[in-house]
């Protein structure tokens, strides 16, 4: 299911998988977002614990996720929605190279400009919902959709190599080791010196597994 509005009056949906319903975000989610990011578990590998702030989220986050649906059709951020329950469980990405063209007004289905022709996988997903193949389950639906409907030719995804239980997800979605590399960061965060990993999938490559 594409480019639908969602039954909950929320954001056009993108897709939905057995569990969950991946959809647009909305200027309603900014407290969803919020809370989301205020576990310091959850941002344990991104900001050491530190949450995002409110203002932050509502006044730079949000709007630029909201703007990014238009500038690069098909590519972008989804809220992830528990099809059983309606609880926001957290999102999942397809986020453009920061260097892409900007593209037209988005379309169900649309394929971005010419020369954005990969994106990053992300996800960041509540503390709830860990544990139960929720974040396998989004990353190898989304790559179903970069691949299958949008076109895109590379999907890469990183992380800190200290962190396992992201790196089990981009394997078992079908990512393969590519690197490990170490950036310079201002503040550092535990387990930085360990250095960061990046993963990819090439079309090629899912499209072969596929008609395995």
């Amino acid at each position: 299911m594409t480019g639908v509005t969602g039954v909950d009056g929320s954001g056009a949906v993108l897709l939905e998988t057995g569990r969950l319903r991946l959809r647009r975000f909305t200027g309603a989610d900014a407290d969803a977002l919020t809370e989301l990011d205020a576990d310091p578990e959850v941002m344990r590998y991104l900001t050491g614990g530190r949450p995002t702030p409110a203002e932050v989220v509502r006044g730079e986050l949000l709007p630029r996720l909201l703007a990014g649906y238009d500038r690069h059709p098909g590519l972008g951020r989804w809220a992830a929605v528990d099809r059983a329950t309606g609880m926001f469980l957290g999102w999942f990405a397809l986020d453009a190279p920061a260097a892409g063209p900007p593209s037209g007004p988005a379309a169900a289905g649309a394929r971005p400009t010419p020369g954005v022709n990969q994106a990053e996988l992300g996800y960041r997903l509540r503390r709830a919902a860990w544990g139960r193949g929720l974040a396998t389950e989004g990353s190898r639906a989304l790559l179903r959709h970069a691949f299958a409907t949008v076109g895109l030719a590379r999907v890469w995804a990183q992380t800190m190599a200290v962190n396992t239980a992201s790196r089990r997800v981009m394997e078992k979605a079908g990512l393969r080791y590519v690197r490990t590399f170490h950036l310079d960061w201002d503040d550092p965060i535990e387990g930085t010196e360990h250095g960061e990993v990046e993963y990819e999938l090439l079309r090629a490559e899912w499209a072969a597994r596929e008609a395995a």
